[in-house]
């Protein structure tokens, strides 16, 4: 029978690839010498000749030379050097005729993709460190590895692009030297097809929907999509220079590639604006949805922006100083890509002083305010772009009004108040502006559309959460618990009808008067005594514990901040470091508020606390700061205690929808019944916006599918009794979960780990929103599906950082989970070792004792192969010879397991036998007289079978000696980055195996072996 295999999968990706005009190469039919050469030298060669035909080959030599060694440095550090040569070419030195020159050398020539070479390579072998890796498929342009393919069959269920990305990574730490010149990672199996980075989590890879732009079909990707949509030649070209940066700060700088719908969205302002510098003016309205990227599609916008309108100036403005200063920061820190350094107005006359006279380039951020009116524009130049974040009609208006005040004296004033956009636009004449959004600007909205034009794009919350861009939010109401009366109910009602119609200066003088009463009732003590109580009960018994367990409350006002937080310490007084106030402070604040409250450097360190997902800071109190532009990726609580209504609802909402890790979406708490205002807000959305997210409630939502899941679960345990799990001791609640890891992990239904796994998963997903509203009954049941799971994926997968899960990290693990779930007591014991304390080391005979006695014989040989696994791969980084022996069998052993050919008693009686022999073999080295060290080269010289007959035994012992020290004495940290240095430590290693006539005739493999032995050292030992 045929079947879809990932070499089908992988011929018909090739065959796509060639009907865009890529070259198909299949690597072993080429004619290579070095496999541990990431370039294709000669193509790379002819092509930068080519390219680059006014520079003589000594420029071309000392690109060449710049590209194969870098400066000292991690992946990343390199990465980052070769994306800049790539994006904008390598400047070289040389000399004419004894007169130095300088010239750009280019890699790529981007404005005609067809003068460049494209090869599709598939089963490309590199060797480095001594290990031998070969990617399914590499996209080489101009002899450069830029992309890298990892496929997966369609037809295994066990299998897919969770595993594909996890090769990525472990390809990342064998062969490294393949990603310095890395640009793009992709992982497909036929239904899944995602893009990425080498920085990227799983979470962060994403699909390619369009190959167009055409956003009407793109609730799921065709596989020819993703693929014609991104790699069509020239639209490759354009990503690669346009649409690939580096943001965040030295530490720690992501590198991000654009959606597909930054990319599309892009381009389409990019086309607006070449035609409003010459006309009107109107650069048009950008509206993505809140966390699908927008202050990223800025910074692509206004990079792109430079070659579109030849040196443009960009003043990007906001409507407040805090948001002026996030999105600043984030344009800093790609400030490379940008190719210039942002500046910040401080005042009005710095932004004066920064736009008059000015002739080209520039990025200058202000917020509008900063604008007055004046006698002359500040410039009347045409290429200028004003870049307006959150463009709304309460910023920009045209209109001139006469309002009537009173001054001290009581007499009557009349004064012109001007609107914003007329200010903005006196000073700036012809300049071209556009609107980024992340809610849509309401149809009564004039001013936007007068100053804007219309929209260039939409990408909705539905489009966001379908892609994974971001994540949906969800509702829980729980106004009820703070007792409040049916006239209290009324007047929150009635302000929400009165702050939705601010139309009017009456409806407006009512609306303060109304939230003035709001003030008194919300602030009562009682009110907040019992706001506060739900608060803390909520948060520990349903929110602490997940993912990151940061939460933020809004409060409704500076007062009523101060008041929450301080009762919040009053009943928890050990919260001292878990919760802060951010917020505003005031020349007439109380004194002790100043302390709370601090200066800006202190809100600062608060913002860089709550972004810390280690840090104690756990629950952030806001009024206004924070409730837009503020980004924490965990943050999946939000507690409201504010009215607030339309596109401000909306954005604050917004602050828990980021995409981070298992996260199934962000949970708004209702203490003041903004039910109403948030569909009244979904009016102004898309039509499916309105359908898919007009109620929120997790009652009708977040609940169904959690009981839906906890049945699949117990479906899928179908076989295993666990019943007496509720009710029942520490001790048999513990032996229950080691059972259903057991019924798991069973090697004769395959497929119900993965199922279980996936289930589990979206099980514990679910009742994170909806905790709150389960039984006692259902938490239990939903506990112990996250006991199993959990340990599962510790078990078979690693605990932290991937390392091996004892014996005691089990014990640990389901203990904690039960006490977190279900507040179980007692001391769990699973086995009865006298090691539980200690660490679990595979040379000790009572632990491998205790393992081959395990009742649960299907975790004893999960436990038994990670153990393994462990010690292989710490030999592998020594020892090339035993790594690989040991490597194959266990590899051959659980192949046999998982076939059924043999059973879980037979691969535990062979896996002991393999770690007796590895304790055999630290015994040898001791009786030979010889390191650890030591024996790994020991090892590689007798290899080759019979070898030891043609020496004295004390002769291979004296020569792996002498190679040991002069390997230690001469090593250099060189070794690592130069090939000249590699070469000439390889040849001392040869002129010393000369010295004692090693190896004997007929044994030509054996002086590879000790040379890869002797690289592998190099590489893996300090200095």
């Amino acid at each position: 029978m045929l079947s879809f295999t990932e070499d089908t999968f992988e011929q018909a990706v090739i065959e796509l690839f060639e009907n865009m005009g890529y070259t198909h190469i299949y690597a072993p039919d080429m004619n290579r010498t070095d496999y541990s050469r990431p370039l294709l030298d000669d193509v790379l060669r002819d092509c930068l000749v080519r390219l680059n035909r006014s520079l003589p080959a000594v420029a071309i030599d000392e690109a060449i030379l710049k590209l194969n060694d870098f400066d000292a440095g991690s992946l990343l550090q390199k990465n980052i050097i070769f994306m800049d040569y790539l994006q904008n070419g390598i400047t070289v030195k040389y000399a004419v005729k004894g007169e130095e020159r300088s010239s750009v050398v280019k890699l790529i020539d981007y404005a005609d993709a067809d003068k460049n070479d494209f090869y599709v390579v598939n089963q490309y072998t590199f060797v480095e460190n001594g290990n031998n890796r070969r990617p399914d498929i590499i996209l080489f342009i101009n002899g450069l590895p830029l992309v890298l393919m990892e496929l997966k069959s369609p037809s295994k269920d066990e299998v897919g692009a969770e595993n594909a990305y996890n090769q990525i990574r472990n390809y990342m730490k064998d062969i490294p030297s393949m990603f310095y010149y890395n640009a793009i990672c992709v992982i497909s199996d036929l239904s899944t097809n995602k893009a990425g980075t080498i920085t990227s989590g799983l979470d962060r890879f994403m699909e390619w929907k369009t190959k167009d732009g055409d956003y009407e079909n793109t609730a799921y990707a065709q596989f020819d999509t993703f693929y014609e949509g991104m790699f069509q030649k020239a639209r490759l070209l354009d990503i690669l220079k346009n649409f690939i940066l580096f943001s965040g700060d030295g530490q720690k700088p992501i590198k991000i590639l654009a959606g597909y719908h930054q990319y599309f969205a892009v381009r389409k302002a990019i086309e607006k604006a070449k035609i409003a510098t010459k006309t009107d003016g109107k650069g048009g309205v950008f509206w993505h949805t809140q966390g699908s990227g927008k202050s990223l599609s800025m910074v692509f916008y206004a990079h792109l922006l430079q070659e579109a309108l030849d040196s443009p100036t960009i003043v990007v403005m906001t409507d407040r100083i805090d948001l002026d200063d996030q999105l600043y920061t984030q344009f800093a820190k790609c400030a490379p890509f940008l190719r210039q350094t942002p500046v910040q107005a401080t005042s009005k006359d710095n932004l004066s002083k920064l736009l008059d006279g000015r002739e080209a380039n520039g990025i200058i951020f202000t917020t509008m305010f900063k604008f007055e009116r004046g006698e002359k524009p500040l410039s009347e130049r045409r290429n200028i772009v004003v870049m307006a974040d959150e463009a709304h009609r309460g910023q920009y208006g045209f209109d001139e009004k006469i309002i009537i005040k009173e001054n001290e004296q009581g007499e009557k004033e009349a004064h012109t108040v001007i609107g914003n956009a007329r200010i903005i636009h006196d000073a700036l004449p012809n300049a071209t502006y556009i609107g980024f959004t992340g809610t849509p600007i309401s149809a009564k909205d004039r001013n936007t559309r007068e100053v804007f034009g219309d929209y260039i794009d939409v990408y909705d919350m539905t489009q966001a959460v379908e892609d994974g861009a971001t994540r949906p939010v969800y509702y829980e109401s729980r106004v009820i618990k703070l007792h409040l009366d049916q006239n209290t109910l009324a007047l929150i009602d009635a302000t929400y009808d009165a702050l939705e119609q601010q139309s009017d200066a009456a409806t407006i003088e009512k609306s303060k008067k109304m939230l003035g009463q709001m003030e008194s009732v919300l602030g009562a003590d009682s009110t907040i005594q019992s706001l506060c109580e739900d608060i803390v009960n909520h948060y520990e018994k349903y929110r602490a514990n997940l993912l990151t367990g940061k939460a933020m409350i809004v409060a409704y006002s500076r007062p009523i901040a101060m008041k929450i937080y301080r009762k919040l310490l009053e009943l928890r007084p050990t919260w001292n470091e878990k919760i802060g106030v951010v917020m505003t402070g005031g020349n007439n604040d109380p004194e002790d508020w100043k302390e709370i409250i601090g200066t800006k450097s202190h809100k600062e360190e608060l913002a860089r606390k709550f972004k810390d997902n280690d840090d104690p800071m756990k629950i952030a109190i806001v009024v206004d700061m924070w409730l837009t532009g503020f980004d924490v990726p965990s943050l999946a609580t939000m507690y409201v205690y504010k009215p607030m209504h339309g596109y401000n609802l909306m954005q604050a909402i917004a602050r828990v929808n980021r995409v981070f890790k298992d996260k199934e979406g962000g949970l708004i708490v209702d203490y003041v019944g903004i039910a109403s205002a948030l569909k009244a807000a979904m009016k102004e959305y898309t039509k499916r916006d309105q359908s898919r997210y007009g109620d929120m409630d997790i009652a009708k939502v977040a609940y169904p599918k959690f009981q839906e899941k906890l049945q699949v679960c117990k479906d899928l345990l179908h076989g295993f009794d666990f019943s007496g799990f509720i009710g029942g001791s520490p001790l048999m609640m513990a032996k229950l979960v080691t059972g259903g890891v057991n019924f798991v992990l069973d090697a004769k239904a395959p497929k119900r780990k993965d199922l279980f796994l996936r289930e589990a998963l979206l099980l514990k997903q679910s009742h994170s929103l909806c905790s709150s509203m389960t039984t006692e009954r259902e938490r239990h049941e939903a506990a112990y599906m996250e006991a199993v799971r959990s340990t599962v994926v510790k078990i078979t997968y690693g605990g932290s950082g991937g390392k091996t899960l004892s014996l005691k990290e089990i014990n640990a693990q389901i203990n904690e989970l039960l006490k977190a779930s279900i507040q179980s007591q007692g001391v769990i014991s699973l086995f009865d070792s006298k090691q539980a304390d200690e660490n679990i080391s595979l040379f000790d005979p009572a632990v491998l004792d205790e393992i081959s006695k395990m009742k649960e014989k299907n975790i004893a040989v999960e436990i038994l192969k990670k153990l393994m696994a462990e010690q292989v791969s710490l030999y592998k980084r020594t020892n090339v010879v035993q790594s690989q022996k040991f490597s194959e069998k266990i590899t051959q052993l659980m192949n046999s397991y998982y076939n059924g050919l043999i059973t879980n008693e037979e691969v535990i009686k062979e896996l002991l036998k393999t770690a007796q022999e590895i304790t055999e073999l630290y015994n040898n080295g001791k009786k030979l007289g010889l390191t650890q060290e030591e024996l790994a080269f020991y090892d590689a010289l007798t290899k080759p079978e019979n070898i030891k007959d043609f020496y004295q035994n004390n002769e291979l012992i004296d020569l792996t000696r002498e190679l040991t020290e002069m390997l230690r004495k001469n090593r250099t940290i060189d070794w690592q980055k130069k090939e000249t240095a590699r070469a000439s430590m390889r040849k001392m290693v040869k002129h010393l195996l000369k010295k004692y006539k090693y190896p004997p005739e007929d044994y030509d493999t054996a002086i590879s072996t000790v040379i890869s032995q002797c690289e592998m050292w190099t590489d893996n030992m300090t200095i």
